[in-house]
């Protein structure tokens, strides 16, 4: 595993290394979430795969596993150790474990508080709310090896913001219609903030018609005027261009959520799809060279 700066991700042997993982799973599930200790342990353990973080000093902060169900499972990372990316890297370590076994896709029961974090990692929701060892959750799958179905505001929420948390310096989006529902959810602002003030270059293309300016949340227009060596913003004024009804969002991940009528939420997340990225880039960037700056969001009050 490439080491992370303060701790690392490690293969365990559950035959000999079943101690440590329960030492963690015990402290998060059983003392702090109040689990039933006979449900914490079950009979997929042996037959799952499992991973460890451990602190530089050789302290075990963080397990999870991959049980033969394809189902991603017992995240757990100490109170001490949270807000460092421990939770992440073992969440990246487990799919890219389920990528080298050709898997197609991998679930999860997330846990509400824990949503948000799974679907910025493109893992979409999917069913009701249900309850398990007494903590609601939710259901959540991510295609590995194919597009992903966006049909709600739900899962566009978490697709949107998927793209969003997974560029790396570059962002499109391409508006069209009145976004103001989907751009006004917390977890997109939130995504679009953690983009605008990461410390390294980065830049976000938005194009937008001058008559959905009006419609853009209070929030992110905000954000926009505050953040203008960010985001650009032009419209499109070309007659063909001004006739095209796509949308979406698109990174330099190769990550794409795309929307075949941008009026609607409906579409598809791709992820790491070289092919549907570069279609949907090529598109953004055929429209963004003739169209012309906007300055409709710069003298918006808010």
């Amino acid at each position: 595993m490439n080491p992370t700066p303060g701790f690392h991700i490690e293969r365990a042997d559950y035959a000999t290394q079943q101690a440590l993982l329960y030492g963690v799973r015990h402290a998060v599930f059983v003392v702090e979430q109040q689990v039933p200790v006979e449900l914490e342990i079950d009979a997929l353990d042996p037959l799952s795969h499992h991973m460890l973080a451990r602190a530089d000093d050789g302290q075990v902060i963080g397990t999870a596993r991959l049980t033969p169900e394809q189902r991603i499972g017992r995240m757990a990372v100490v109170a001490a150790a949270r807000g460092q990316g421990v939770g992440q890297a073992l969440l990246e370590a487990l799919v890219a474990e389920a990528r080298q076994r050709g898997w197609g896709e991998v679930s999860l029961h997330a846990q509400l508080t824990a949503r948000d974090f799974y679907a910025r990692n493109g893992f979409l929701p999917e069913g009701e709310i249900f309850e398990e060892a007494g903590i609601a959750h939710q259901q959540m799958r991510c295609r590995l090896d194919g597009a992903m179905r966006v049909d709600n505001l739900d899962s566009a929420t978490a697709a949107a913001s998927s793209v969003i948390h997974r560029a790396r310096r570059q962002l499109f989006i391409q508006l069209r219609g009145d976004d103001s529902t989907l751009l006004g959810q917390p977890q997109v602002l939130a995504a679009l903030r953690r983009f605008a003030t990461a410390r390294h270059a980065k830049q976000a293309q938005l194009l937008v018609h001058e008559a959905d300016v009006a419609h853009l949340p209070a929030p992110l227009v905000a954000l926009l005027q505050r953040l203008p060596s960010v985001f650009q913003l032009r419209e499109p004024v070309d007659p063909a261009d001004c006739l095209v009804t796509s949308g979406g969002f698109c990174n330099d991940a190769r990550d794409c959520y795309f929307r075949p009528m941008g009026e609607r939420l409906e579409g598809e997340l791709s992820l790491a799809s070289a092919s549907r990225a570069r279609q949907q880039e090529a598109l953004f960037q055929r429209i963004w060279e003739r169209s012309r700056n906007c300055d409709a969001v710069r003298v918006l009050g808010v």
